[in-house]
């Protein structure tokens, strides 16, 4: 049928530091005024106890001070996250797709399920989120037990889960990342031809990302899926941005995409960066 998508894209995204600012186990762990809760992430990983990522998910289950965790602890944690910029804008788009592309917007996160979905309410739909999975004891809200922990390879097997529930190829899936926990599905990624792309400057994924992209508005990833997966024009991609309301004020180009972008001026309001 004319204008029925052709081309179809699992586009995946981490979500700590890649959606939002700050690691959802810091967030908890000030929430709880519990103390040096890096220093014990990095204690977790020189034991390699856990797969980078699943960290938290160990604490909560196993640590004294942490196995005070209730559900209401991580629904307020994810109500308080600061989200990156123009994340309504990006899902619309994404929703909305292009002349013969569609996309299909997932979240892949070894945070606690409960504080995505808290974070990302009325944006992303719960059922396009993957997190920690939590058994809580009905009688005293504790933690009892840990169903899934998409960290590590545990990644791999959702992306490849939703990519052949979704029927999307591999070589069209994209996913989005920040840091080491992120490595092993970047690799699978790429390995069967897809897309991937750094959302930081951690030199062991910058090495393995296809791109590297470093802006405060998560609406940012599209520059290169826009210019390098779908191959628009540069004066194309300013153009979508502007009707969001967003202008490129500076984009860098080579491997790293340095993007800077900000809401366009209105009239009786001050223009504002995002």
């Amino acid at each position: 049928m004319r204008g029925t998508p052709h081309k179809h894209y699992l586009l995946a995204s981490d979500f700590d530091q890649t959606l939002s600012f700050k690691d959802s186990g810091l967030a908890l762990s000030e929430l709880l005024g519990i103390a040096d809760f890096e220093e014990r992430v990095v204690g977790l990983a020189h034991t390699n106890l856990v797969q980078q990522g699943g960290e938290l998910a160990y604490l909560i289950r196993h640590d004294p001070e942490f196995r005070g965790v209730r559900r209401d602890h991580l629904l307020e944690v994810g109500r308080r996250i600061r989200l990156k910029a123009a994340i309504p804008a990006l899902i619309d788009f994404l929703n909305r797709g292009t002349e013969g592309t569609k996309f299909s917007f997932y979240v892949i996160s070894a945070a606690p399920r409960a504080i995505v979905v808290a974070a990302l309410e009325g944006v992303v739909p719960a059922e396009h989120i993957y997190g920690t999975e939590l058994d809580f004891d009905a009688q005293s809200g504790e933690v009892r037990a840990i169903r899934r922990v998409p960290a590590g390879y545990g990644k791999v097997a959702v992306i490849e889960e939703v990519g052949h529930r979704l029927g999307v190829a591999p070589d069209r899936t994209i996913y989005v990342g920040d840091g080491s926990s992120d490595v092993h599905v970047m690799l699978h990624v790429n390995n069967h031809d897809g897309f991937t792309i750094a959302v930081s400057e951690n030199h062991q994924l910058a090495r393995i990302a296809r791109s590297t992209v470093l802006s405060d508005n998560a609406f940012s990833i599209m520059v290169p899926i826009l210019h390098q997966v779908l191959n628009w024009e540069t004066r194309d991609i300013r153009d979508l941005f502007e009707s969001y309301g967003l202008t490129l004020d500076g984009w860098e180009r080579n491997r790293t995409d340095r993007v800077q972008v900000s809401e366009m001026l209105r009239p009786g309001a001050q223009a504002a960066a995002v």
